[in-house]
């Protein structure tokens, strides 16, 4: 069970407490010796110069001055946003005249505490999608407590970030060292730092346990850093940093079947988190990210035994789109995706990851088998195209689709939604809270294909479609690609 930015304190036995103080004081001796010691951003210079504590000064060396350096850039979020009271008993004339009334509250606020990061010294601050989910209000503690007013310039769902910006931000903020995530390995020491409980700013320490984790189903680029760093509730959206002082990753969730602590917490590569604040930056609502258009699949070990695969790797091309980039690049159905840019992929989602984080503009090459030849393919890197547009309409009335916002399918919908550009009918892009859209299932990523008979092709027809009351609504959807067909109550 993966929980967000949740983890409870670890609990040792007494008979292990002298073990592992004797194993805590050889870790920090050895984290100390990398302190002092040059590391390269994009080598490890230190790798020849580890060694173990010689002495009792080794035993003196700790992480304070990586964590003096970054800690003022680490703040609190404080995320709040109003919610209607609905009680459904209050649509009972007799309950509400005897247990309503002017002293019973319509709405309520609910809030939500967070951490954030500084990445630009005029104001700009990520943390996950999930700590503003829905908010109305945002404040940000400084480290020193001052506080300020925030406005959400772009959330990003399918990589769970967002980025704020102090409406009036000071002239000191202490904008974060960006490290490069690439040269992360397991065995690393990083530390976690940000406001857990709400108990104040806090770092704890540990190491990269594993990198590139995938299928965890956390966002849609999932190749997340893993570490044994205690993450807790409040540590959403705060740093993971290394050894000098630079932003690896934004931490994000953990790994838990109670609740509690496994010693499993994932942290989103910085890598990923710049290409969002690079479109924040540039005033964009949305992230610009390349498109392949084309589908890849997992390897799975029936077809490594057909392809001639000693180990089950690589993305399988599933489907190429007309006069896309993959397509014009000579990408085709059944070709096996083996590397970009010379980095070797094992799976659609590290494809994914290292195509996403590649800046509009230029190429990149991909390496791909077809048969037992390898290939090389040069793939544009453009942003999907808008067409036709998207035309979004939130419907209303007395239907069952009240509340859901229905979008035309374009390509750049399509990747948006994880959808097929191929599909007939409008997507739901959109469902709000507490309608009947919500209250009988639909989802984002729905498609519908008919209404009542009619075939539907722009979002337009379907407003106008619904604005007529009906007793029965007869809907065909295709959801993940199947077709389902149900009869709803007007």
């Amino acid at each position: 069970m993966l929980s967000f930015g949740a983890a409870s304190a670890y609990i040792f036995p007494s008979d292990h407490a002298n073990r592992f103080f004797m194993k805590t004081l050889a870790l920090a001796a050895a984290t100390a010796l990398i302190l002092s010691a040059p590391v390269a951003l994009s080598g490890r210079a230190d790798a020849q110069t580890s060694r173990a504590p010689s002495s009792s000064n080794d035993l003196k060396l700790s992480f304070a001055p990586a964590v003096r350096q970054t800690a003022p850039s680490v703040v609190n979020v404080y995320a709040a946003r109003v919610v209607e009271n609905r009680n459904p008993m209050m649509d009972d004339p007799i309950f509400r005249r005897f247990f309503g009334g002017p002293g019973m509250p319509r709405e309520q606020v609910q809030r939500s505490l967070g951490s954030g990061v500084i990445v630009d010294k005029s104001g700009f601050i990520v943390t996950n999608n999930h700590v503003v989910e829905g908010a109305t209000e945002v404040k940000i503690a400084l480290a020193d407590r001052r506080e300020f007013e925030a406005e959400i310039v772009l959330k990003d769902a399918r990589t769970d970030l967002a980025i704020l910006k102090l409406k009036t931000p000071p002239d000191n903020l202490a904008a974060i060292a960006v490290g490069n995530s690439d040269t992360l390995e397991v065995g690393d020491f990083v530390l976690a730092i940000g406001n857990p409980f709400g108990v104040g700013q806090t770092t704890t320490h540990g190491i990269v346990s594993a990198l590139a984790r995938t299928q965890i189903g956390i966002t849609d680029y999932g190749f997340f850093i893993q570490t044994d760093a205690a993450i807790n509730p409040g540590n959403s959206g705060g740093a993971l940093v290394d050894t000098q002082g630079r932003l690896v990753g934004i931490n994000t969730a953990i790994f838990s079947r109670s609740g509690g602590s496994q010693g499993i917490g994932f942290a989103i590569p910085v890598n990923m988190v710049q290409v969002v604040v690079a479109s924040a930056k540039a005033g964009s609502a949305t992230v610009r990210r390349p498109w392949l258009g084309a589908k890849l699949q997992n390897v799975t070990s029936e077809i490594a035994e057909t392809l001639n695969l000693k180990r089950p790797t690589g993305a399988l091309v599933a489907s190429v789109s007309a006069n896309g980039p993959a397509a014009r690049a000579g990408l085709k159905t059944g070709d096996l995706v083996t590397a970009v840019d010379g980095v070797t992929i094992d799976d659609p989602q590290a494809f994914g990851f290292r195509f996403a984080t590649k800046a509009i503009g230029g190429s990149v090459d991909v390496d791909y088998m077809r048969g037992s030849k390898e290939h090389k393919a040069s793939v544009r890197l453009v942003a999907a195209p808008e067409d036709p547009p998207r035309e979004a309409v939130t419907l209303k009335g007395r239907t069952p689709l009240t509340g859901a916002t229905v979008v035309n399918i374009s390509p750049a919908v399509a990747d948006e939604l994880r959808i097929g550009s191929d599909l007939e009918g409008v997507a739901i892009s959109a469902i709000e809270e507490n309608t009947p859209a919500q209250a009988v299932g639909f989802q984002a990523g729905d498609v519908l294909v008919e209404v009542n008979g009619q075939r539907i092709s722009r979002s337009g027809d379907l407003d106008k479609l619904t604005q007529t009351p009906q007793r029965m609504w007869r809907l065909q959807i295709n959801r993940g690609g199947q077709t389902l067909t149900t009869v709803l109550g007007g």
